[in-house]
């Protein structure tokens, strides 16, 4: 059965889906409707997008993107191991600002479910790493927006990557939050 775990934060979820092996090795029903269904999660993917980050320590985020192409996303790691980032960016609500964390892994056979109206980014952990996720719009270049992945007013505890992060140009002048007009409330 899977498994649904609220964060800090409710409305991001780690899901963990049933693993079946045997000596051929497995089968995982890695998304079922019916399931996140029965937990009131009612979310119509459009594509899955994966990337491939080669160096331990690459940062991709804090990214979002503004309505009418705010995505929700389910996130999961088929190769390596990421520390993954929610940061709450929708204006009146009571954790904004905040952040929760979640360490995904192929090993783990985890997912986090992270809804619209958050800034989502994460950091690597091993070499190699490669992270699948499914996103519920298209991507739009004129709705994309990213907050300052190690902004102080954040606070994110992000882990040693035992040497200067790997960032994009991008990411790396992204606005702080106080900075930032929210498009979400």
């Amino acid at each position: 059965m899977t498994g649904f775990r609220r964060l800090a934060i409710p409305e991001v979820i780690e899901i963990t889906p049933p693993k079946l092996g045997d000596h051929r090795g497995f089968f995982s029903e890695v998304f079922k409707r019916s399931a996140f269904e029965a937990e009131g999660i009612h979310i119509d993917w459009v594509q899955d997008n994966q990337s491939l980050s080669a160096e331990p320590g690459t940062v991709r985020g804090l990214h979002f993107q503004a309505p009418p192409f705010a995505q929700a996303k389910l996130v999961r790691v088929l190769r390596g191991a990421i520390h993954d980032v929610a940061v709450d960016i929708r204006k009146g609500s009571p954790t904004y600002g905040r952040w929760v964390a979640c360490e995904l892994s192929a090993e783990k056979w985890n997912q986090l479910l992270i809804p619209a109206g958050f800034a989502h980014g994460f950091m690597t952990l091993s070499p190699d790493t490669e992270v699948l996720y499914k996103v519920d719009a298209p991507y739009s270049r004129e709705s994309e927006g990213a907050i300052l992945w190690n902004d102080p007013a954040l606070g994110i505890e992000w882990p040693s990557a035992g040497g200067v992060p790997v960032l994009s140009d991008k990411d790396g002048v992204a606005p702080l939050l106080a900075e930032f007009d929210s498009p979400f409330t």
